[in-house]
């Protein structure tokens, strides 16, 4: 962990709603990769727009945000730190890059990561509708509970589903501005909205996500159940081995 990141709270048996809330939100910020993760999710197109700002140049922009994002990366690797936001991170800027140089237009950095935006809002959206909520799938291995909640925990796969949908509107009102500005508006124009955009939507739907898994029942520890029915089988048969004695 970096000073960045959160740990999970200890448990307070004196309020287990608090606990909940709280070890909810731990997860939460984990997940998403937290204030770090975020800042470095906003860097490299915040530096692109600021670069085609000045200079008009979609190369040098598009270079300055691709190296800002390996370098981003770097900086985790040597510091040993979890990588797999910084990552993903580097990942969608690089087909940004790629698709600014080859188009040779500004807005070919900012497309992929639009259309990407996009389907994941459909995606949640139709998930949610048909009960198999995205945001469970997401969410469940960090909960420890994986999809048990499908078939088990009612209360969560309802809670999930709320979420999944809060997520696919928000997902898709920011691209019903962002779209028409790509078609209609200019580069640069398109490049500080996008910026503005980043963090909003994002912090509205993870809070949403919050409300409504604070309130859900606690999730089923699969992991630690499959310990302990391992450690019940070893234990049985070494007991049968020291009755076979």
């Amino acid at each position: 962990m970096t000073s960045f990141d959160r740990s999970s709270p200890p448990p307070n048996p004196q309020d287990p709603a608090a606990d909940q809330k709280a070890v909810t939100q731990a997860a939460l910020f984990d997940a998403f990769g937290g204030i770090r993760g975020t800042v470095e999710t906003m860097l490299p197109g915040l530096l692109f727009v600021m670069i085609y700002t000045i200079n008009k140049d979609v190369r040098s922009s598009a270079i300055a945000a691709g190296a800002v994002a390996v370098l981003l990366v770097i900086v985790r690797l040597l510091r040993k730190d979890t990588v797999k936001h910084a990552f993903s991170g580097v990942f969608g800027v690089g087909v940004g890059v790629a698709f600014a140089l080859f188009t040779g237009s500004a807005k070919g950095f900012y497309l992929p990561g639009m259309i990407y935006g996009a389907g994941l809002g459909v995606a949640f959206t139709l998930s949610a509708l048909v009960g198999f909520p995205l945001l469970g799938v997401i969410l469940g291995p960090v909960f420890k509970e994986n999809l048990s909640w499908r078939t088990r925990n009612p209360g969560r796969k309802k809670a999930y589903t709320k979420a999944s949908l809060a997520w696919g509107i928000i997902f898709l009102a920011k691209y019903a501005i962002l779209f028409p500005l790509y078609w209609w508006g200019d580069a640069t124009q398109l490049g500080w909205v996008l910026i503005a955009l980043k963090l909003p939507p994002m912090v509205l739907a993870v809070y949403f996500t919050w409300v409504f898994l604070a309130k859900a029942p606690p999730p089923i520890d699969v992991i630690a159940e499959y310990e302990a029915e391992e450690a019940a089988e070893k234990a049985a048969k070494a007991a049968a081995r020291e009755r076979g004695v």
